[in-house]
């Protein structure tokens, strides 16, 4: 079926990792659903992992503005230990229900983000851990934690690249810590290698563009596209597994 449809699966992907980009939220929550139209669930896990390692590679290539090392070590380390936590569970878990579950996941987190645009999480130490710790978990479980992470970073008003760069750093361990687990469990299949290389031309384009937009855009304006995107990602991810099942 990929193989039909790769030019498709190409572009979607792209497109995933600008508006992860621009979004400050990480091309995951886009890629997931997305790939989950061209894979089993626990294929999807392994190749986003694989996938996010070049993202984030790339982000700190283009990024390269400084980075928050108090924020990276706060945010960072609880989200590589949970991350780790997740990663190990989900295979005891149905793939049907963590579909449903990053599909509400995703429609309640934007819609509350939506409808409370005044909400706000206070910059502070117990937070940062609390934030980092379920985004870790998060990205294990669901094989995204981006929104909760950048949510979370936003508290504490860095400018766009020291923003992107902070969160990519920390998103670098988490990837490489679930990439280990998911090995180990099983979801890195050898018939998928081949995409290795496409997505990390894809992630390198798409940081360079969304760049090349964010020098343009103001990210407090795009955030609500970003968030009406997430939200109907979350519909049509719960339909579809209605569909399916």
């Amino acid at each position: 079926m990929l193989t039909r449809y790769l030019p498709v699966f190409i572009l979607l992907s792209l497109i995933a990792e600008i508006l992860g980009t621009v979004g400050g939220f990480g091309s995951s929550v886009f890629f997931v659903p997305i790939a989950n139209f061209f894979f089993d669930f626990q294929s999807v896990l392994g190749i986003t992992a694989l996938f996010h390692l070049a993202s984030n590679i790339s982000k700190i290539a283009i990024f390269k503005k400084g980075f928050d090392k108090r924020i990276v070590l706060n945010l960072g380390i609880p989200a590589v230990l949970f991350v780790s936590v997740g990663a190990y569970f989900s295979k005891f878990l149905d793939p049907k229900i963590l579909t449903y579950i990053l599909g509400f996941f995703l429609i309640i987190l934007s819609l509350l983000f939506l409808l409370f645009k005044k909400l706000k999480i206070n910059p502070n130490k117990k937070n940062a851990i609390i934030g980092g710790s379920l985004s870790g978990l998060s990205a294990g479980l669901l094989g995204t934690g981006g929104a909760i992470r950048g949510i979370t970073l936003a508290a504490f008003k860095m400018n766009k690249n020291k923003f992107i760069a902070t969160s990519a750093i920390i998103d670098l361990g988490v990837d490489f810590s679930r990439t280990i687990v998911y090995y180990f469990n099983g979801y890195m299949n050898k018939q998928h290698l081949y995409l290795i290389p496409i997505l990390i031309g894809v992630s390198i384009l798409g940081t360079w563009a969304g760049k090349k937009m964010l020098d343009k855009i103001s990210q407090e304006q795009f955030r609500g596209f970003v968030l009406l995107l997430i939200l109907a990602i979350g519909i049509v991810s719960v339909i579809s597994n209605l569909e399916l099942h």
